[in-house]
């Protein structure tokens, strides 16, 4: 698994963020979502490679080998400010003042604040299986508030640690032959960890506190995304089917989007790496999608 990759880890303020990184050309950041590493490129990463980039996969604050601040009431040292700038560091700790980037699930909701905050330094963005929270928010129904429980029952106070710590096995289910037995591995052994699953639980808390707020303050002042703007969405996973079409959505986000619907369940990335790669591959060139 990432044959060829260095790793590294930076330190960040009150974090320390593990980072693999590898290939040569223009650089290409791949976050990951909930509850996975930076392994879950492992499919995907070679393959941009080959197509002429550079490629650097961090474990986000928190989750997997990376480490972040003592939770706190407000829940800050989560959110995905401090989150994105943890990104900004370790890029420039690397040499890349400018970067193209690509964020699924939580990762995505990190890539819009990183696009948001710092758009100087992010070439283009790809946000995968992902709405802007305060879209999210704005939209509840009954079949997001069935779909999508888990948003508040992990913004409770200490009863998710208690509940997924008590059987992280059942709680985080994955197949070790779809994910490749050494991603399951890693992934197994960070969702074993208190300190990651608590992590992981501060990452929601805050997207239902500050992030939010964030978000409603972008709104309000009118900031969007300066670059061009890649949406891809898991046909077999349930954005579409909740909202339709999210290309409608992110526009009022950003100016210059387009995207489309890749044949997979919500762990794209795993499932479909080729379909995946290729799509931002072809973005990230500066190809029309």
């Amino acid at each position: 698994m990432f044959e060829g990759f260095e790793t590294k880890r930076v330190q960040v303020d009150e974090a320390s963020i593990f980072v693999r990184y590898g290939g040569e050309g223009p650089p290409i950041v791949l976050l990951h979502g909930h509850p996975r590493t930076s392994a879950t490129w492992h499919r995907v990463a070679p393959l941009l490679i080959r197509r002429g980039f550079s490629v650097v996969c961090p474990d986000l604050r928190g989750y997997g080998r990376s480490r972040g601040p003592a939770p706190t009431a407000d829940h800050s040292g989560y959110c995905k400010r401090a989150v994105a700038g943890d990104v900004v560091a370790v890029m420039r700790s690397l040499g890349h003042a400018r970067f193209a980037l690509a964020g699924h699930d939580r990762g995505g909701y990190v890539a819009l604040r990183l696009a948001l905050d710092h758009p100087d330094a992010v070439s283009r963005v790809a946000l995968i299986d992902c709405l802007p929270l305060t879209e999210h928010l704005s939209r509840i129904t009954t079949e997001f508030a069935t779909q999508w429980w888990h948003w508040f029952f992990f913004a409770q106070p200490d009863i998710p640690e208690r509940v997924i710590n008590a059987d992280p096995d059942s709680w985080y289910r994955g197949d070790p032959q779809n994910m490749g037995q050494e991603n399951y591995d890693e992934w197994r052994s960070a969702t074993r960890n208190p300190d990651v699953v608590r992590a992981m639980l501060e990452d929601y808390r805050a997207g239902l506190t500050v992030d939010r707020r964030h978000e409603e303050d972008d709104r309000a002042a009118g900031t969007r995304i300066q670059c061009p703007a890649l949406i891809l969405w898991s046909l077999r996973d349930d954005v579409e089917d909740l909202y339709g079409d999210p290309l409608k959505i992110w526009r009022q986000w950003a100016p210059d989007v387009r995207g489309h619907g890749i044949d997979s369940g919500h762990h794209v990335a795993e499932e479909a790496p080729e379909a995946l790669a290729s799509s931002l591959a072809g973005f990230f060139a500066g190809r029309h999608e």
